[in-house]
């Protein structure tokens, strides 16, 4: 076998260099593993934080919660990170652990297909290339493919136009007339950001969004040097973090009594922020909050009462080459258009071209019987394929990051099971992957994401809830502490025709 086939061949896998990507490389060097491959589609580390650098881009997470136990930053600017601290930190800890000797930059994986005789995963690239690994890691995420609303007209609109995620940093939007679509967790920090260099922003909203005060600062000098003299402080303060973080998660499943004290709190602050009644009524929701994301800020609702800020409320029904149309045939003028409509979520998955056990699509198996998994990692008929942030392991009170630490060490578990039984692939039972399910949907079905009175991005097209878990992290940690050997399938004999990679 050549130098060439063996660069392409590997123990590991894995697709992605975001938290959930670089995380699962470091851990797999901590656990003595460094046979593995990292296939990223651009040319830098980063996933969600290098994709979002829109202006006012920051994380709605405490700095100190949203980062690896295993390598904390005494040096966060902020109690909320902007992007490109996080993104520095990410470049930071794939230094630092070596994991970028592994990765293969402008690698655009287009499917991956089981092969049972070599007991391995053969992965597709958009160039024809071909990566070959016993197991297969999938650290894509969620939220990194844009969602852009099917609006009549918008292909021969002639002025710019992009999505929060695919930022054009080319385009000067001093003096513009500036319209944003959508009013979610990018909208919110995008508005207050370019509206006193704007000529004219129209914000067009479809559903308002509870929002909280952002209780952000910059971290004190003393503070700072504390946490680089201190490890222990660091870790003191992180602790008080998640409890406090975790305790919101009483409100978001079947708690009401907390999620009203939530409401009354963010209906005292829109109150405090918007004078005008006529505005305040078209800013507050009307379902429950945590339906949808909450978001955090303090300077979105200033931005609205600006004099060149307008909040347009009706339907848009057409985009025509300079202006858009609403419902009530208002032409609104505009020389840029800013889509702040998030991503798809539980529809990304019908993307995935994976081929597992006697050739059965993932795509296909999930679209016809919803999106199945085993604590969100593996899936029946699939051996030897995680996925890392995968359905219903998103949190709406907490940090993803505690999530993906839990998995990456849960994955990492699962390979030695394989390893130490002497086996090639470990199945998850499909009986196991079904009793999963059913607690899982039981509890959800209290959760406000269902009960909220809302359409979300949490639900999938038949109303079911794919993508959060519910409940407490500290739940999901326990469950996820040690892979049991029988909730599994372990198949054939350990294979030896795939390489090392370099």
């Amino acid at each position: 076998m050549g130098e060439r086939d063996e660069a392409r061949q590997a123990r590991v896998v894995i697709i992605g260099t975001g938290f959930s990507g670089v995380g699962m490389a470091i851990e797999l060097k901590r656990s003595g593993i460094n046979d593995f491959i990292v296939l990223e589609k651009a040319d830098e580390i980063g996933g969600t934080w290098r994709d979002n650098s829109y202006p006012g881009c920051a994380c709605d997470i405490p700095s100190h919660m949203y980062s690896f136990s295993f390598a904390l930053n005494p040096d966060w600017s902020r109690c909320y990170a902007p992007w490109h601290e996080i993104q520095r930190y990410l470049l930071d800890v794939t230094d630092r652990y070596g994991v970028r000797e592994h990765i293969r930059f402008g690698v655009n994986v287009t499917g991956s297909r089981w092969d049972a005789d070599e007991q391995a995963w053969h992965v597709h690239t958009a160039d024809g290339t071909e990566y070959v690994g016993r197991f297969l890691v999938s650290g894509i995420g969620g939220l990194h493919i844009p969602s852009i609303p099917d609006l009549p007209g918008l292909d021969r609109f002639q002025g710019a136009r992009f999505h929060s995620a695919r930022w054009n940093h080319d385009y000067d939007l001093t003096g513009r007339r500036v319209a944003v679509i959508g009013t979610g967790a990018s909208a919110i920090q995008i508005v207050p950001s370019i509206a006193p260099t704007v000529a004219k922003l129209s914000l067009f909203q479809r559903t308002p969004p509870w929002i909280m005060p952002k209780n952000d600062h910059p971290t004190p000098d003393r503070a700072r040097r504390l946490f680089r003299l201190l490890p222990p402080a660091r870790r003191a303060y992180r602790a008080y973090l998640y409890w406090a973080l975790e305790a919101r998660a009483l409100g978001f499943n079947g708690h009401p009594w907390m999620t009203r004290f939530g409401e009354s709190v963010a209906r005292r602050y829109l109150r405090q922020r918007i004078a005008d009644p006529g505005l305040r009524r078209e800013l507050t929701p009307h379902y429950r909050l945590g339906c949808k994301r909450v978001l955090l800020t303090n300077d979105y609702y200033p931005a609205l009462t600006r004099d060149n800020v307008d909040l347009v409320t009706d339907r848009i029904a057409e985009v025509r080459e300079h202006s858009i149309v609403t419902a009530d045939g208002t032409e609104h003028d505009v020389d840029a258009i800013i889509f702040g409509t998030g991503f798809h979520v539980t529809d990304s998955f019908e993307n995935l071209d994976i081929l597992g056990a006697d050739g059965r699509s993932l795509s296909k198996e999930w679209t016809a019987n919803g999106i199945r998994t085993h604590l969100g990692i593996t899936v029946s008929g699939f051996p030897n394929l995680f996925f890392l942030l995968g359905p219903n392991t998103s949190l709406g009170h907490h940090s993803v990051v505690f999530m993906i630490e839990s998995q990456i060490r849960y994955v990492a578990k699962a390979i030695g099971l394989v390893e130490r039984a002497g086996a090639g692939a470990l199945d998850v039972r499909a009986s196991v992957r079904d009793a999963f399910q059913r607690d899982l949907q039981r509890r959800l079905a209290r959760g406000v994401w269902t009960t909220g009175g809302c359409t979300s991005w949490y639900l999938d097209s038949h109303g079911v809830n794919r993508t959060t878990w519910p409940g407490f992290t500290w739940r999901y940690w326990l469950e996820t502490r040690t892979p049991r050997a029988a909730d599994f399938e372990l198949i054939g004999r350990r294979p030896r025709t795939v390489a090392p990679t370099r």
